[in-house]
């Protein structure tokens, strides 16, 4: 619905739920502190240790900072329920008959699903914070230090570059 990227090909992913949930793999990256050894003494030119720019080692998810997803505060059980609902109506139309179909028959299974893990869950959306466009569901998995991350697989729309 809105037209942020969430997903690429380069983020392998896994149907769960009669294909109604994409699972993806995300990973903690480190990102600036760049060090570079130049080869140059600092203490035998009269430099010191932090000299240069200051740059700061900063731990990030890759799928949250690949897409720019922004995190949004949780739902309860009826927020969420008032949110699939609204979803389910305002993507509905936007299929194709024969995916229409798939997505009445299946959508409760994965609205059960995500509900089981509702205390769990953390939200995002695209960059846009559009109010219509999908959410991006994370929570770890047991004993995980990674998040997963899960998508409304019809909510996305495939975009051939």
């Amino acid at each position: 619905m809105a037209s942020d990227e969430l997903l690429s090909d380069s983020f392998p992913y896994k149907e769960i739920e009669n294909g109604m949930l994409w699972e993806v793999e995300g990973k903690w990256v480190v990102q600036g502190a760049i060090d570079v050894d130049i080869g140059a003494n600092p203490s035998a030119e009269g430099g010191d240790e932090d000299e240069g720019v200051d740059d700061q080692a900063v731990k990030v998810v890759d799928i949250v900072d690949t897409f720019r997803l922004q995190e949004q505060p949780s739902f309860d059980k009826k927020q969420f329920v008032a949110f699939v609902k609204k979803y389910i109506k305002l993507l509905t139309p936007k299929l194709e008959p024969e995916k229409q179909e798939l997505f009445k028959k299946n959508i409760e299974g994965a609205t059960k699903y995500l509900l089981s893990k509702l205390s769990d869950l953390q939200f995002f959306v695209g960059e846009s914070m559009h109010d219509d466009g999908t959410i991006v569901f994370a929570y770890y998995k047991e004993g995980a230090t990674d998040p997963t991350f899960l998508y409304f697989a019809y909510g996305l729309k495939e975009v051939k570059c």
